[in-house]
């Protein structure tokens, strides 16, 4: 199997003959400063570099860029750069001037995948991510009372837009999935209630994931945290999967798995274990193995790798992870023989 029909095959719950041994998100910079100190050779930079490096499978993350140009940089993490509807006609909506789509490039990704070499997967702003991004943590959580109206423009004005970038995109290629970032969990679970999201996250995501899932893509819902209420009402919407089910946050893949047999998982791997050594890995390997043998489960660490990891343990832990991709893969086939 190649790279793009293996992780269409595990996310399609078909047979595979190995997991693949991705990484969902980038290396934070600070682990990449400690590696590159430890042996990491400097030229090694770029995430599709370090991929090769340590020998992963390559997955491409893209998108289209939603304003051009970029509006101004909030002051602070978190801090916004909007406060009212005004703010929102006089920065934002003069941005929305074409489909974001860098053509040149896109044929590029196109031709990699359809040779296999390569997954393409693309990320948008959620409902959720998209006003609190523009108005800042503290102000959004405020205009579901206060301006709701406004909430309601920005993802409304998004919408519009998602859709033209969906059919600008697909007239390349069929990204395998796609993930809308939202982070509206936290460890507790969601920071809105179940009649928040119907009013102002459903109505957006009912009209864009039909326009998704026409061309065969996938759908995700990229939120830390715990997932394990919110999973129940994004998949009432048609969505197929979830990531990055962090395990500090009490997520469990086998619960959801026996909740929701169709869900697809990407991530679940505890990154606190990764500089435990070789006997935690192997047990935090063997706790997702049962379900990842299953098939719709993409293992990868359940956020970015921290500097707490050295580049030996890295090293150790894709040893590990082959190992441990190619027994899912072996325990997958025997079960397709038991079943025929």
């Amino acid at each position: 199997m190649n790279t793009r029909a293996r992780i269409q095959a595990v996310l399609n719950f078909k047979p595979f003959d190995r997991l693949p041994v991705i990484e969902w998100a980038p290396w934070w910079d600070k682990t990449l400063d400690r590696w590159h100190a430890e042996g990491l050779p400097d030229s090694v930079k770029s995430i599709r570099e370090v991929s090769e490096h340590f020998g992963l499978d390559v997955w491409l993350q893209d998108g289209a860029y939603m304003w051009s140009p970029s509006p101004p940089p909030a002051p602070a993490h978190g801090a916004g750069i909007i406060a009212n509807a005004a703010d929102y006609e006089r920065l934002i909506v003069p941005l929305y001037t074409h489909d974001g789509v860098n053509r040149p490039h896109w044929e590029a990704i196109a031709a990699e995948q359809a040779r296999g070499d390569v997954a393409v997967w693309i990320t948008f702003g959620g409902y959720f991510w998209t006003p609190r991004s523009l108005l800042g943590i503290e102000r959004h959580l405020f205009a579901f009372y206060d301006q709701p109206d406004l909430i309601r423009r920005i993802n409304a004005d998004q919408l519009e837009w998602q859709l033209r970038a969906i059919e600008a995109m697909a007239s390349f290629c069929t990204p395998v999935f796609m993930t809308f970032a939202e982070d509206l969990s936290y460890n507790h679970g969601p920071m809105l209630s179940r009649e928040m999201f119907d009013e102002f996250l459903a109505p957006y995501y009912r009209r864009i994931i039909p326009a998704i899932k026409k061309h065969g893509t996938l759908v995700f819902i990229d939120t830390d945290g715990d997932v394990t209420e919110p999973v129940r009402w994004f998949l009432e919407l048609g969505v197929d999967g979830v990531l990055p089910l962090e395990r500090q946050a009490g997520v469990d893949a086998a619960s959801l798995r026996a909740e929701h047999p169709r869900l697809r998982m990407i991530g679940h791997f505890n990154k606190l274990t990764m500089h435990l050594g070789e006997d935690a890995m192997r047990a935090e390997f063997e706790r997702l193995l049962p379900v990842a043998a299953r098939g719709g489960f993409v293992i990868s660490c359940d956020h970015q790798t921290p500097p707490g990891v050295s580049y030996a343990d890295y090293q150790l832990y894709v040893r590990l992870f082959r190992e441990y991709a190619n027994k899912a893969g072996r325990k997958c086939l025997d079960h397709v023989r038991d079943t025929v």
